[in-house]
């Protein structure tokens, strides 16, 4: 796909899977696993996806999922796999390397969106993408560095260390554009200044849903997640987000559904519901 002056790739990073009711919050198993069925420990399967983005001068990734730094207790509670999906496989499906990558976009610095910034090489932790800046909003990173009880497992410093040790982040406030063609849109819910990246050339224009649209379950307004700070506040972002995105035929992008990479926006009423899936890249 290509929108505006970028190519799109969809990059799948990895497979896992986090608890259903913690991914649904107060909607009943009964309703939410008839679309992301558990197994036996009430995880559901999802996936980390990023998308790229490549025009002559940058290759900007946006996220870069789980990573593989996870000792063997982690991966078995998080079920870890990137036998199937992994960043450097994904980035050679497409010709691409990580040493290609300009730019690094962190929507937000959770582990399982930012895991993949570095990686452990010859028993160091150093940065995945070598010759990339990455990009950080001021909030989150207070956030990040500060965090609540509730916070403190979803941060790992291991992810942004280094990379800041080499001067590698870039701290923006997420209010103005900062790359090239690429606008932001800041959430609260899931988390403190969470930047959406939208990409658009006035025809066609795709929001990242990141961790406010995680799935694609999680398109009705109150099918929200208990990991997020503050879940009224994600209720009230979609409510606002989401006619926006039908009068306007945004293209939705999923980080964590297994199976639709993307899609569109349909209202049947009160409710929101997919209209139809999208495929990025084959």
């Amino acid at each position: 796909m290509k929108i505006g002056k970028y190519t799109l790739y969809s990059i799948e990073t990895s497979e896992f899977g986090l608890d259903g009711g913690a991914m649904f919050g107060i909607i009943p198993k009964p309703l939410w696993e008839k679309k992301a069925p558990a197994d036996e420990m009430n995880r559901i399967g999802m996936v980390t996806r990023s998308l790229l983005l490549v025009n002559e001068d940058r290759k900007i990734l946006i996220d870069t999922g789980n990573g593989t730094k996870w000792n063997e207790k982690f991966k078995k509670i998080y079920n870890i796999d990137t036998s199937r999906y992994s960043i450097e496989l994904s980035l050679t499906k497409y010709g691409f390397s990580a040493d290609d990558i300009t730019d690094v976009f962190c929507t937000h610095l959770h582990f399982d969106h930012i895991g993949g910034n570095t990686k452990i090489e010859n028993g160091e932790i150093v940065p995945t993408f070598p010759n990339a800046k990455y990009w950080v909003s001021q909030e989150n990173w207070n956030l990040a560095n500060h965090p609540s009880q509730k916070d403190s497992g979803s941060f790992m410093e291991i992810d942004w260390k280094v990379l800041a040790e080499n001067g590698m982040i870039e701290i923006v406030d997420g209010h103005e554009s900062f790359i090239d063609g690429i606008d932001t849109y800041l959430t609260y819910g899931h988390t403190t200044g969470l930047m959406h990246p939208v990409v658009s050339d006035g025809n066609k224009t795709i929001f990242y849903g990141a961790d406010i649209f995680p799935l694609a379950a999680h398109i009705p307004v109150p099918w929200v997640m208990a990991y997020d700070i503050n879940p009224v506040i994600t209720v009230q972002e979609k409510e606002k987000l989401l006619p926006k995105m039908v009068d306007e035929n945004w293209i939705l992008f999923f980080e964590h559904d297994p199976n639709i990479q993307a899609c569109t926006i349909h209202q049947d009423g009160k409710h929101f519901i997919m209209k139809k899936p999208v495929i990025i890249s084959e």
